[in-house]
């Protein structure tokens, strides 16, 4: 009987290996804020827009750099973390609220690998298909080049000449358990506008970080429990884009992270909009996490 009981235990450490159940939480693990519009910690600058520094798996990963590089800077030097030793940088989506500080971080950085959507301020290079209509029986002084066409597209102009970006479209995997997720927003006033997530495979189920969530948060974690094959998220930490949002929307899309994706904590910040802060705080109790600049969230 004790061989038995003892073969059984074994198959079932064996099977929730295979499943990933035995995934141990990592007191190293941990996200921290370094860029938002509020806090309780004395000497910190409190702008619009948001980063934080991703401790997980062994990577250090920078998730957007704010709104100014010398206010970045400053809360950075401040946290004393040192850029110099990051894995990659990943910007969320475009808008200069989450990509400003860059500028501070090439400049101590100059290699770091940097993901960022397939979007055009991105993008190096004209698209092919910008030329793929031309008109033969225009004279040659109305056609572009002449009608002798490079045989490259020609070079893109955009904010950051030089920088090589790691575009990221669907899913994109750095490590086993960290993984990228990029969303098409159909949202008016912000449609075709992609944005990347950042999803952990944690002990406790995914974590989705988020910069904006311009595609809408509940159409983001549709996205990544549809890519990760997961159709639950443990919690979501950044952004929700949800400061024009009526009480009744509020409360529509706080019922789909709970009763949906069965979301069971929750770090908003930047743009969710203080009606979500309170209502996100209701709703979870002492699993709302307070994420102001500096606050550190252990994964």
């Amino acid at each position: 009987m004790r061989r038995t009981f003892l073969l059984l235990t074994l198959l079932t450490l064996f099977s929730n290996c295979l499943s990933g159940e035995n995934i141990a939480a990592n007191p190293a693990d941990r996200l921290t804020i370094l860029y938002d519009a509020f806090t309780d910690k004395p000497g910190f600058t409190a702008d619009w827009g948001y980063a934080a520094l991703v401790e997980f798996d062994g990577k250090r990963i920078l998730f957007d750099t704010g709104n100014n590089a010398a206010i970045f800077e400053s809360n950075v030097k401040r946290l004393h973390i040192d850029l110099t030793r990051l894995d990659c940088v990943i910007l969320s989506h475009r808008h200069g609220d989450h990509t400003s500080g860059l500028r501070y971080v090439l400049s101590v950085n100059p290699q770091v690998p940097i993901y960022a959507p397939a979007d055009e301020p991105f993008s190096d290079a004209t698209p092919a298909a910008f030329f793929s209509h031309g008109d033969a029986d225009l004279p040659a002084k109305m056609r572009y080049f002449g009608g002798k066409l490079p045989s490259t597209p020609p070079a893109h102009g955009n904010a950051w000449p030089g920088v090589h970006f790691r575009t990221v479209t669907g899913i994109e995997e750095i490590t086993p358990r960290i993984h990228l997720v990029s969303t098409l927003s159909e949202t008016p006033g912000f449609r075709d506008l992609p944005e990347v997530s950042l999803v952990l495979d944690t002990a406790h189920g995914p974590i989705v970080v988020v910069g904006c969530s311009h595609p809408g948060i509940e159409n983001i974690l549709a996205n990544v429990t549809r890519q990760t094959h997961k159709p639950e998220v443990f919690e979501v930490v950044g952004g929700m884009h949800l400061l024009l949002a009526s009480p009744a929307q509020v409360d529509h899309v706080v019922s789909e992270l709970v009763d949906r994706y069965h979301v069971q904590r929750a770090a908003p910040g930047h743009c969710s909009g203080e009606p979500v802060f309170g209502a996100l705080e209701k709703r979870f109790g002492k699993e709302y996490v307070y994420a102001g600049i500096a606050e550190v969230l252990q994964l």
